[in-house]
């Protein structure tokens, strides 16, 4: 083998995606000490998708003040990747660690997102990617909106930054004070969950509990949601409620789509499209990628999968690592997937399986190096 795309998602709660690229970079040079490997650290929008983006593709990591999930100042940041793109992930000023104890998401903005989405445009990005993953908000976006110059009015024409708690205030939205920097860029929103804004699968019902949303509460925000949805359609013209995705992150997505223009995506097609990987993917004996476990969900368009269905239009052998092997997963093999093989050496369980789970992975891709050397490949 001459060239080898190392692509993983990560081990959740055991190694993160760029830990098990560095093990398969080792395990595969056991074998072909003069194979390229090329490491794509795999993004799922969430907190650490600034720095896999910046391993992958290189870039500088930008540093500034902006309001936190209560408004406080704090030291935010997004990355600079080489050419004009640029990365925001909302975990850096509005992630739930951020908060701590104090778990409150009918107080807590995505202000200090927006800012960092504008702080990007003024400095020459032509394309922002945004990571919607790891939020403690459930503004819809206003937040952010807010920070580039959308202005919200309450019903006495009072102006105002709303926040999940006061989404119902919202009478009239303005779109027209928007900083001009926005204009002409893409923004690309990763968001790789399907609900709605409102209802029983909405953001606040589905997500709002584990921000610390009361029953109470998780009834005040989804009304709350729904009237901002409706203030969207009568005065900006388009409803995202029931956009797949549009309940990411608080009700982020549809913010995205109705105040930046944004286009939702999934995050591996976001991550495959950024890097060049089709491009890279040219003279590739062989893409390494894998996931914790991989089961009947995975065909809904996560790492494994999209990264096979891009391989498979150019004929390169996809193999996934991974920890579980579902029953399901006849499909993976009809999207492009060669083979599929489990890091568990032994049978034992999660607790005892996750301290040694970094040698059985370069064991199990050694093996598989060991096999193909013997096939002469």
């Amino acid at each position: 083998m001459k060239k080898v795309l190392l692509i993983p998602d990560s081990f959740k709660g055991t190694m993160s995606s760029s830990d098990i690229c560095a093990v398969m970079e080792k395990a595969i040079h056991r074998f072909y000490p003069e194979a390229e490997t090329i490491s794509i650290p795999v993004a799922d929008g969430g907190e650490g998708s600034v720095d896999c983006f910046l391993k992958a593709l290189g870039g500088e990591k930008v540093t500034l003040r902006v309001k936190g999930p209560y408004m406080e100042e704090m030291d935010g940041f997004y990355g600079r990747l080489p050419g004009d793109t640029a990365v925001v992930e909302m975990a850096a000023c509005a992630g739930l660690p951020l908060v701590g104890e104090k778990m409150d998401p009918t107080r807590t903005t995505t202000f200090g997102v927006g800012e960092l989405i504008l702080h990007a445009a003024k400095s020459g990005a032509r394309r922002i990617v945004v990571g919607l993953g790891g939020s403690a908000t459930n503004d819809g976006g206003t937040g952010a909106a807010a920070a580039v110059g959308v202005r919200f009015y309450d019903s006495e024409g009072n102006s105002f930054v709303p926040v999940g708690g006061a989404l119902s205030r919202i009478a009239r939205i303005d779109k027209s004070g928007i900083d001009p920097a926005l204009e002409g860029v893409e923004i690309v929103a990763m968001c790789d969950i399907d609900n709605p804004l409102c209802g029983p699968s909405g953001a606040a019902a589905v997500f709002g509990p584990q921000k610390g949303a009361t029953p109470e509460m998780v009834k005040e925000l989804d009304a709350g949601l729904f009237s901002m949805a409706q203030v969207i359609a009568r005065d900006l013209g388009d409803n995202p409620a029931q956009q797949p995705g549009s309940g990411a992150a608080g009700g982020m997505g549809a913010g995205m789509l109705a105040f930046f223009g944004a286009r939702l995506q999934m995050g591996i097609e976001t991550v495959l499209d950024t890097v060049g990987f089709d491009a890279l993917l040219g003279g590739s004996d062989l893409v390494l990628t894998g996931e914790g476990k991989i089961d009947g969900q995975s065909l809904r368009g996560k790492v494994v999968v999209g990264v096979a269905r891009r391989a498979k239009k150019q004929a390169v052998p996809v193999v996934a690592i991974v920890g579980d092997i579902g029953d399901d997963i006849e499909g993976v093999y009809e999207e492009g997937v060669s083979g599929v093989f489990s890091i568990n050496r032994v049978a034992v369980d999660f607790k005892q399986a996750k301290p040694r789970s970094r040698d059985d992975l370069q064991k199990t891709v050694e093996n598989l190096a060991r096999y193909m050397k013997t096939l002469g490949r």
